[in-house]
């Protein structure tokens, strides 16, 4: 009797050490790619039997029962990460399932630019071939309620930089990071605003800052033109700024700024109405925002393009009008 628990101890010390061998062989054996680099999606909110499945279907040749007992035997089963991952032909299973554990996603970037309008945002969003599209059938509105903040305009609303995501992220998120990039800016810029300045709230500065971005591209004039725009606001000076009558206009703008366009009242027209227009009209970066809230110590009300990309400022109408014939007219009258 004592023989034979013996030989039935020997006999599954024996199984489970090449049970334990067989397990280390598949799970360093590399998995076999149809191709140096193999990209797979695992969805969210699936079991792992399901991701090992989505796996395996995507030319990724592992079993999945293997990464499924690999998963159980490390305590790993809840960490599988879903998003978009690649692999290169050496990889072991044990390195594929440290990849989904850790979440090592294949990542895919996007930029928004300095100035561009919310349906140039858009427009750049739905033609992304790496994003998951959820909002390219909804209005402007149904984008900003989703996001939380439904009384908000989507013009200005988003921080112009490059964003970096995992493969099939949602538009959407990608929208919300950006969306709390310009508020933790926008935010940060307020609480270090110089004094007096005849801004209501933040909002206020987020659209002249807008304004800014589309009048200069030269970091050195930013200021300058925030000065301009300041002083005009606390004389209670119309800002009779271009940018804001071409982006009233819409798509009646046909890229020629007419006298006509100037007399056309829109909410968006500085000529015909005082003070900032309601939303912004683009998308200011943060040389553009740090400029509405620390304008420069002038007196100028006036600024002209010089055709070389910078202005040129004056604080009296008739200096300014000197300068317009100057730059503008070629010196005629």
């Amino acid at each position: 009797m004592r023989k034979t628990v013996r030989l039935l101890l020997v006999f599954s010390f024996l199984t489970l050490l090449l049970g334990a061998a067989a397990a280390v062989y598949v799970a360093l054996i590399p998995i076999s790619l149809p191709r140096e680099q193999v990209e797979f999606t695992v969805a969210p909110g699936g079991s792992l039997r399901t991701a090992a499945r989505e796996i395996a279907a995507s030319e990724v040749a592992v079993e999945p029962w293997v990464l499924i007992a690999l998963a159980r035997l490390m305590g790993v089963e809840a960490s599988i990460k879903a998003g978009s991952y690649q692999i290169s032909r050496g990889t072991t299973p044990l390195e594929l399932l440290r990849k989904l554990t850790r979440g090592d996603f294949t990542q895919a970037e996007l930029t928004f630019i300095e100035g561009w309008t919310f349906r140039q945002m858009r427009q750049r969003l739905d033609a992304h071939p790496h994003l998951r599209h959820e909002t390219r059938s909804l209005s402007e509105g149904e984008i900003m309620r989703m996001l939380g903040v439904p009384e908000q305009s989507a013009e200005g609303a988003f921080f112009p930089d490059t964003y970096l995501f995992a493969k099939r992220s949602s538009d959407l998120e990608l929208l919300a990071r950006a969306a709390r990039a310009m508020q933790r800016h926008l935010q940060q810029e307020w609480q270090a605003r110089a004094d007096h300045l005849p801004l209501r709230d933040a909002h206020q500065a987020l659209i002249l800052a807008s304004i800014i971005e589309k009048e200069t591209g030269r970091d050195e004039d930013r200021a300058q033109v925030a000065a301009v725009f300041i002083n005009r606001l606390r004389l209670g000076m119309p800002l009779q700024t271009d940018p804001t009558v071409i982006y009233g206009l819409g798509d009646d703008f046909d890229g020629d700024l007419r006298k006509r366009d100037l007399l056309a009242d829109t909410p968006y027209n500085t000529y015909t109405r005082r003070g900032l227009p309601p939303t912004p009209i683009a998308m200011p970066g943060l040389a553009s925002l740090q400029a509405a809230l620390h304008p420069a110590a002038s007196d100028a009300l006036y600024f002209v393009a010089r055709g070389d990309g910078s202005s040129h400022f004056s604080r009296t109408l008739a200096d300014h009008n000197q300068a317009v014939r100057r730059y503008q007219k070629g010196g005629r009258p």
